[in-house]
């Protein structure tokens, strides 16, 4: 009798584990989901997110775990090998992160999953862009966040630099910088000790140097860093930005530190992302805050996806896409809108209760938007990513001159593969 009741259970277990994202959750099912410590705005609309969903679904317990974002992707990497992992992960989108985990079988196929729920009638196109890069023609993850990046400003302090209106020109960008800098304003702040924080106006110097086509070439690693001028003008540009118009000492900063030293008004700019709009509210009196993007020439919005996962080595993959489903379904989302950025990546979300100037410009502009390109932690592979942000620094410190910057980039995709 024994011996039928694990003969039973195991064959149970063998059905859960082949069912995959189809079938039904079983009872007393608990998914651990890991993410990263958002602010505590979105932290508290993802937890309302869990209650939500827990109260409508009897016997599914979920355990949400979250980390700094270094500390995220270091157990994550660790996880990989691990049957002590999460069921539910959240990562970037790009191949430098999410494809990461993808590519080293952490990321469960989705394609039943996908077609079960119709997620790509439910999302944006540039939601889903992310779910078809990895092990085409495989869907991995679902699309949770959706951002547009640029420059905030303070008015006051514009203001008393003379400066009546924000740029449109890269040009206007300097000049502008130039005259905070003489009215002994700090024209902006980075967080350095952060790589991905400094990097970001690396990525939108490229743009602005090189154009949309040879940024992409160049990101794509099928231009020549070495012999591309644009490439060495983007970082002797990055290097005039950090020798003489960003808020020092910046490098031991981390990027909460810079987003205090911004709120306080110890700098008139900061490269951020929409969800920054309810960071300033939360800190300090919005309207003092305006909005620009930063002012490429191509038109291009600076953008990236936020993605949640679902483990390959998860037992509970039926109950982890139902989960999913639940919290980027339009209700939820509507519920939540503005807690987590100022777009959702749902069609047919009403933004007409919006009355944020800065959540609505976000909605104007992300809804205008023709072309995009992504943060260079997104564009590359892990490696070459590293290699990116290693170099950035040594030429932000001057350690590195933006001629070796160049050719030290190029030198390291050529041999990466030998």
């Amino acid at each position: 009798m024994v011996g039928r009741r694990i003969l039973f259970a195991a064959l149970l277990l063998g059905a859960q584990v082949v069912a995959g994202t189809s079938g039904t959750a079983s009872a007393e099912t608990t998914l651990k989901v890991w993410t990263i410590s958002w602010d505590d705005v979105a932290m508290s609309g993802f937890k309302q997110m869990i209650a939500d969903y827990e109260a409508t679904h009897p016997g599914i317990h979920v355990e949400e775990e979250s980390r700094g974002t270094d500390e995220h992707k270091a157990a994550m990497r660790v996880a990989i090998n691990s049957s002590a992992g999460p069921d539910i992960y959240y990562m970037w989108g790009g191949l430098g992160l999410g494809g990461e985990f993808a590519n080293a079988g952490a990321s469960a196929p989705l394609d039943a999953a996908y077609a079960q729920y119709k997620w790509d009638d439910r999302f944006l196109p540039s939601a889903l862009g992310d779910s078809r890069r990895y092990k085409a023609p495989q869907r991995h993850g679902v699309p949770f966040l959706v951002h547009g990046e640029g420059l905030y400003y303070n008015k006051a302090l514009f203001k008393r630099a003379g400066i009546t209106a924000p740029p449109t020109t890269y040009a206007e960008l300097t000049a502008d910088a130039d005259k905070l800098k003489a009215a002994g304003i700090a024209p902006i702040v980075f967080g350095g000790s952060v790589n991905w924080h400094l990097m970001r106006l690396m990525d939108e110097l490229l743009e602005t140097e090189c154009g949309a086509a040879k940024h992409d070439a160049l990101t794509s690693m099928q231009a020549n860093w070495a012999t591309e001028p644009c490439a060495t003008a983007s970082f002797t540009q990055m290097k005039h930005w950090a020798d003489d118009y960003t808020l020092k000492p910046f490098m031991g900063l981390a990027d909460d530190q810079a987003q205090g030293l911004f709120y306080a008004g110890r700098a008139a700019m900061i490269l951020e992302g929409d969800w920054f709009v309810h960071m300033i509210q939360a800190h300090t009196d919005i309207s003092n805050f305006g909005l620009f993007l930063f002012p490429t020439g191509t038109g291009r919005l600076y953008f990236f996806s936020e993605y949640f996962y679902v483990s390959a080595r998860s037992q509970n993959k039926a109950a982890a896409t139902a989960f999913l489903d639940f919290i980027t379904s339009p209700a939820e989302q509507q519920k939540h809108l503005g807690q987590f950025g100022s777009t959702s990546v749902d069609k047919g979300i009403d933004y007409n209760g919006r009355t944020q100037p800065l959540d609505m410009q976000w909605n104007r502009t992300l809804a205008s938007t023709t072309g995009t390109f992504v943060n260079g932690d997104q564009a590359f592979p892990l490696d070459v990513t590293t290699e990116y942000w290693r170099i950035i620094n040594a030429v932000a410190i001057d350690t590195m001159q933006p001629a070796a910057a160049s050719a030290a980039m190029q030198s390291f995709i050529a041999n990466r593969h030998h």
